[in-house]
């Protein structure tokens, strides 16, 4: 069977044609497994009003009125519309404003090759994501990590994990009711 992974050079090649693509947008874009910002830059005269940004469920479209559309299109993926923002603010140095756009996903399981279907795709696939705290998630997934995390580390020294030491509790007391019972040949599984 053929070795499918591109070659160092074919990858090198491929991460500077994605970085071309992104740069050559008129847009700037970072994303987190959760929500994606899109910021560019207007004249530091402009005021809200001047902007003409709309977005739905699954599409956008942001600019200055009365001119092309810096972005427009439709989304990769939906997004929440109440939970999706833009602001408008000025460069510490005033010269300019930038337009920042928050989109809160929908699936925040997933990253998005690009914001919208016409423009150049990433690969999603080299992303790595921020490391995450156990604090940041929410109690049923903390419980789950933490269980999963301890028992990782009881198997790493030999020792049972959570569900196996529950198994060999419920023997012993199950023993200690049942003096009279051989239990020599028992075994958990």
């Amino acid at each position: 069977m053929a070795d499918t992974d591109p070659s160092p050079a074919e990858a090198a090649a491929a991460a500077a044609r994605e970085k071309a693509e992104q740069d050559s947008l008129p847009y700037k874009w970072t994303q987190t497994i959760s929500d994606l910002d899109i910021t560019f830059t207007v004249p530091a005269t402009y005021k809200a009003r001047d902007l003409s940004i709309t977005f739905s469920k699954t599409s956008l479209t942001a600019g200055v009125k009365n001119q092309p559309p810096v972005i427009s299109g439709s989304l990769a993926h939906p997004i929440h519309i109440d939970d999706s923002t833009w602001t408008l603010t000025t460069s510490p140095d005033g010269t300019s404003k930038t337009v920042e756009i928050h989109l809160d996903k929908v699936n925040k399981q997933e990253w998005w090759a690009h914001v919208v279907t016409s423009a150049p795709k990433i690969d999603v696939t080299k992303i790595v994501p921020d490391n995450s705290k156990l604090s940041d998630l929410d109690g049923e997934t903390r419980g789950l990590v933490e269980k999963m995390m301890y028992d990782q580390r009881q198997k790493e020294a030999g020792l049972p994990t959570s569900d196996e030491q529950k198994k060999m509790d419920i023997l012993k007391k199950f023993q200690e009711q049942h003096p009279e019972m051989d239990f020599s040949n028992a075994k958990i599984q």
